[in-house]
């Protein structure tokens, strides 16, 4: 496990000085505003410039008079003051023109996104090129990585989509083996970096049926993890636009994972710090932080590679496992990602207010409310709701998750 107290202070500091601007409800001009000198649009909203050393005592004022912050964006002018603010109707203009501004930017990145190049009707059908366990002996189930060859057709894909998978053969009502999807556990330009593979990382689901006692076994999930290296694979998508990563190189990137939810963040951190001088379009500059919670040490997925990509970019990558099985919360009880998130909680609550901080989590639904909770407790040490700044998150395209 690694832990770099620099690597938060660094990203910290770069917006300190900053300006960022309150967009809230709830205020108005009959005296609710406690006189505050702010413009007031005809749809009720309110705009508030505020210096980042402020944002906390801001936000607590306008709860106070019964306000609620709805958005929150850095300053376009660094010297812009509450006084200084644009009429009610050219902030309006001006935010609409900001809006559509907007849009734009992100329509024209979605069109970047590949999406359904293959279907199920018509699926690409690749050949498993590598496969090889990723559970260490002494371990718990079956878990394994595995690369398809792509270079027979047009699949290609960006960092945090996933393919369908289609298994051969039929259900018990006789009908083709509907497709599952997973998500990609390698970048844009593939292991190999040439641009002509995808992998997964694929856990074997098997458990003993508690009515009959019967062991039942994944169709899918065996299928994939029975592979040998020449076998053909039906290959659907790809799909998914929730976890892309940001374009920005100066993104801070939280990632939450348990198990095989590891899989998109390999893709993330293998593009940010394994690729070097073949992405030369991508040169990653933020902190990067990853929680990873899994049952036991032998359990740690790409445990070698992520431990040395701690050690080689000690001020943009920090690394810390929820071991359940082998480690201790602070109560006693066994330790889970939400335990681990707990116990940094103010540092991620500081970090997340950050714009340009995105948090993503992947893996067990079960891990959401835990993580809510921490984060609830470390926003209300501020007086911030942490369910509605969690949904203002979410409209910026800052929160991420993808759960099952």
């Amino acid at each position: 496990m690694y832990n770099s107290s620099a690597a938060f202070s660094s990203s910290n500091t770069q917006y300190k000085n900053r300006l960022f601007v309150y967009e809230v409800e709830g205020l108005s001009q009959n005296g609710n505003s406690n006189g505050a000198k702010v413009p007031i649009r005809t749809s009720g909203t309110t705009f508030i410039t505020v210096p980042y050393s402020r944002m906390n005592q801001e936000m607590r004022r306008i709860n106070s008079l019964g306000g609620k912050v709805i958005n929150i964006k850095p300053a376009s002018n660094g010297t812009t003051d509450q006084a200084s603010q644009p009429a009610p109707q050219k902030q309006a203009a001006s935010n609409n023109k900001e809006s559509m501004t907007q849009a734009k930017a992100q329509k024209a990145k979605s069109k970047k996104v590949p999406v359904n190049i293959y279907r199920p009707k018509n699926p690409y059908i690749g050949k498993c090129t590598e496969i090889y366990d990723l559970v260490a002996e002494g371990g718990v189930g079956t878990c394994r990585h595995m690369t398809f060859d792509l270079s027979a057709g047009d699949l290609h894909y960006v960092e945090g989509q996933s393919i369908g998978i289609v298994p051969p053969g039929e259900d018990e009502k006789g009908k083709p083996h509907k497709l599952r999807l997973y998500s990609i556990a390698s970048t844009r330009h593939g292991d190999n970096l040439e641009d002509k593979t995808v992998s997964l990382c694929v856990r074997k689901l098997e458990y003993n049926d508690p009515e009959t006692g019967e062991h039942v076994e994944g169709v899918c999930s065996s299928f994939l993890c029975n592979l040998q290296p020449g076998d053909d694979v039906a290959i659907t998508g790809p799909v998914g636009k929730e976890m892309l990563l940001p374009d920005d190189e100066d993104a801070n990137i939280i990632m939450i994972a348990t198990g095989t939810g590891i899989a998109p963040f390999r893709a993330y951190l293998w593009r940010m710090f394994l690729e070097g001088d073949k992405n030369p379009e991508y040169n990653y500059k933020g902190l990067a932080w990853l929680f990873f919670g899994i049952p036991q040490t032998a359990n740690i997925l790409y445990k070698d590679q992520l431990e040395q990509m701690a050690t080689d970019h000690p001020d943009n990558f920090r690394l810390d496992y929820a071991i359940s099985r082998e480690q201790k919360n602070s109560e006693g009880g066994k330790m889970y990602i939400q335990h681990r998130i707990a116990e940094h909680a103010d540092k991620l609550w500081e970090l997340i207010q950050d714009p340009k901080t995105h948090t993503y989590i992947c893996g067990l639904k079960g891990m959401e409310g835990g993580i809510d909770e921490a984060l609830s407790a470390a926003a209300a040490k501020h007086d911030v709701n942490w369910d509605e700044y969690r949904k203002a998150m979410k409209k910026q395209h800052r929160w991420h998750v993808e759960t099952y």
